[in-house]
C-alpha cells in the first residue's frame, strides 16, 4: 500500500475516532441545553400560564407575545388651539405649546397602546405608543446598562491589571485583596450598596455629600429617575471591575519582558511602549474580557431585582416579574427569546469585530 494512501486511511480513521468521542459530549448538551432551548422557544408562541393546573388548556397564539412586547405605533400630537384667537396654546409656566395629551390619540382598540415616548421632527410633535411601553424601557435600560457598565469597567480593569502587574513590594497581596468585591455574593454587595445609597443621612454617600456641604443629606438615589441607572452602574463597576482586571491581567502575562526591553533600547517611553507593544498584544485578551462581560451584563438580574425591585426592569428582571408576578408563562418565554437573540447577535458582533476567531 502507497505510504500516500496508508496517511489518507489513518487521518480517516481518525476522524471517525473522534466523532465517536464527541458524540457522548452532544448528546449530553441536546438533552441539557438544545432541548429546553426548544421548549422555551414553543412556550413563547402560546398562551401558556405557569404553575397552572394539569387541566388547564393551553392555546397556540402564534406570534401575539412579541407583537404584545414590540408592538409600536407613532402618532402625531396636535396644539391644543386658544378657542379665541384660534392660536396654539402657550403654558404660561413652560412657555412651550401646549399639545393634546397622548391617551387621546393613541390607540384604545382592538389592542391599547400606551406612551413610551414624545419628540419632535421638522416642526411637529408626536408621540410613540406601545403596547407593553415597560419592556421596551427595560431593553434600553439594559443596553444603557451594559454599554456604560462594561465600558467603564474595561477602562478601569486595565488600570487595575496594570498596576498589579508592575513590581513592587506586597503585590501578592494586591492581586488578592482586588479581588475582594468580585468575590462578594451579588445579593449581598447589593444589600451593603443599597444602605450606603440610603436617602437620609444614614446613607454613606448622602452623609458624605452633607459634611462637604454639597447636598442636604437627602438626595434620593434609589428613587430619583435620573439617578436610578447610574446608581447600579456604580454598583456594577465596583462589583466587577476586578473580574476584567484578572482577565487583562492574565494578557499581561504573556507578553514578553524583552519586547519592553527592546523598545527601551529604541528610545521608546512608558507611552510609547503602551501604545505599540503593551495594547496592540492584549486585543486577545481584552476582546474575551469584553464577549465574557458584555453578555454577562445583557442577562443582568441580580443587581436590578435587589435594588430596585418594581421601579425599574432590565429584560431578566422583567421576565422574572412576568414569570412570577403575573404567571404569563408563554410571554416570559418570549421575552427569553428576546434575550437570547440579543445575546447571540452580540456575540457574532464581537467575534467579527475583534476577531476573535482568527487570533
Amino acid at each position: 500500500m502507497p505510504r500516500k494512501k496508508r496517511i489518507v486511511d489513518l487521518a480517516a480513521r481518525e476522524q471517525k475516532l473522534s466523532y465517536k468521542l464527541i458524540a457522548p459530549a452532544i448528546i449530553v448538551l441536546i438533552l441539557v441545553a438544545f432541548y429546553p432551548l426548544f421548549q422555551v422557544f414553543y412556550t413563547s408562541f402560546t398562551d401558556r400560564r405557569f404553575a397552572a393546573g394539569v387541566d388547564e388548556e393551553v392555546s397556540f397564539i402564534g406570534f401575539e407575545n412579541y407583537r404584545s412586547l414590540l408592538g409600536v405605533t407613532i402618532m402625531e400630537l396636535h396644539t391644543v388651539d386658544d378657542p379665541d384667537t384660534g392660536e396654539a396654546t402657550i403654558d404660561p409656566q413652560t412657555g412651550k405649546v401646549v399639545y393634546e395629551r397622548a391617551i387621546r390619540v393613541l390607540p384604545r382598540s382592538p389592542v391599547r397602546y400606551r406612551e413610551l415616548m414624545q419628540f419632535s421632527f421638522l416642526g411637529k410633535r408626536y408621540v410613540v405608543g406601545a403596547r407593553d411601553p415597560v419592556f421596551l424601557t427595560a431593553v434600553w435600560n439594559t443596553l444603557l446598562f451594559t454599554f456604560f457598565s462594561v465600558f467603564l469597567e474595561t477602562l478601569l480593569g486595565l488600570g487595575v491589571a496594570l498596576v498589579v502587574n508592575s513590581k513592587f513590594r506586597a503585590r501578592g497581596a494586591m492581586r488578592a485583596t482586588m479581588l475582594i468585591p468580585w468575590a462578594v455574593i451579588t445579593v449581598v454587595s447589593a444589600r451593603i450598596w443599597e444602605w450606603m445609597f440610603a436617602s437620609s443621612r444614614a446613607g454613606f454617600f448622602n452623609m458624605i455629600l452633607n459634611r462637604l456641604g454639597l447636598s442636604d443629606g437627602q438626595t434620593s438615589f434609589l428613587t430619583t429617575a435620573s439617578l436610578q441607572l447610574p446608581t447600579l452602574i456604580a454598583v456594577d463597576v465596583w462589583k466587577t471591575t476586578p473580574f476584567m482586571a484578572l482577565l487583562i491581567l492574565a494578557g499581561l502575562q504573556t507578553i514578553p519582558n524583552e519586547l519592553y526591553e527592546a523598545g527601551q533600547v529604541d528610545g521608546a517611553g512608558r507611552i510609547r511602549q503602551f501604545f505599540s507593544i503593551t495594547l496592540p498584544l492584549l486585543k486577545p485578551a481584552i476582546a474575551v474580557a469584553l464577549i465574557f462581560r458584555t453578555l454577562d451584563a445583557l442577562r443582568v438580574f441580580d443587581v436590578f431585582q435587589v435594588i430596585m425591585g418594581n421601579r425599574m426592569f432590565s429584560m431578566a428582571s422583567y421576565n422574572y416579574y412576568q414569570l412570577i408576578g403575573n404567571r404569563n408563562m408563554g410571554l416570559a418565554s418570549a421575552i427569553g427569546v428576546v434575550i437570547f437573540i440579543f445575546i447571540a447577535v452580540f456575540a457574532v458582533i464581537y467575534i467579527r469585530m475583534m476577531g476573535v476567531d482568527k487570533e
